[in-house]
């Protein structure tokens, strides 16, 4: 499926490796803030007509089967433009990437837009709905409450969005879903988390 109709491939698709055999892979959550994978180049990245939101269920990483948490997935969005990071890499990193974002992610091929100019075709991970762990929109009061309470073996889902948060003004980049939530769990203030981005 092409750019211009966003929607998922089969898990097995990867668009064409370059000439040094890499594929571009687009990451806009824990991908910008967590790289745990080989890569043989890294740059600022935007994908167009699509859009982040808190909307899938994590039952593995933030949260639990009986409490799961809240991370981002992709909406399609006409018009919007999600700024993250790209990471140039083998083909045999998908194993790994492939099983890190098993929870309910397929993987859609899309042209990425580097800051350099370049215009790769490459992977983004995305969960739709209809997966199993779906859990698509709410007030955004309850989305934050519902980030505060959960926690899962890679740690709490508070610290999820506070380093994303942190992540995203590092790259100078103020995307409306994710400041709103920041700033209600600043709010709230709770004693586990600071603003930084830290836990204590």
């Amino acid at each position: 499926m092409n750019a211009s109709t966003p929607g998922p491939q089969d898990d097995d698709a990867l668009p064409p490796c370059d000439r040094g055999g890499a594929v571009w892979v687009f990451g806009y959550g824990s991908l910008i803030w967590k790289v745990d994978f080989p890569v043989r180049e890294r740059a600022v990245a935007r994908l167009h007509g699509w859009a982040r939101r808190f909307w899938q269920g994590s039952h593995d990483h933030r949260g639990t089967p009986a409490a799961p948490g809240r991370v981002l997935t992709l909406v399609p969005a006409p018009g919007a433009v999600c700024t993250g990071m790209a990471y140039r890499v083998l083909p045999e990193v998908f194993v790994h990437l492939d099983r890190r974002e098993k929870n309910g992610y397929r993987r859609v091929i899309a042209t990425l837009h580097l800051a350099d100019g370049r215009t790769p075709r490459g992977v983004a991970y995305v969960a739709g709905p209809g997966n199993p762990a779906w859990l698509g929109d709410a007030p955004m009061p309850a989305i934050a409450g519902h980030i505060e309470r959960a926690a899962g073996p890679s740690g709490g889902n508070v610290e999820y969005l506070l380093r994303l948060a942190a992540a995203l003004r590092a790259l100078g980049e103020d995307d409306p879903h994710v400041t709103e939530l920041d700033r209600l769990l600043r709010a709230r203030a709770t004693p586990s988390a600071d603003t930084s981005g830290r836990v204590r």
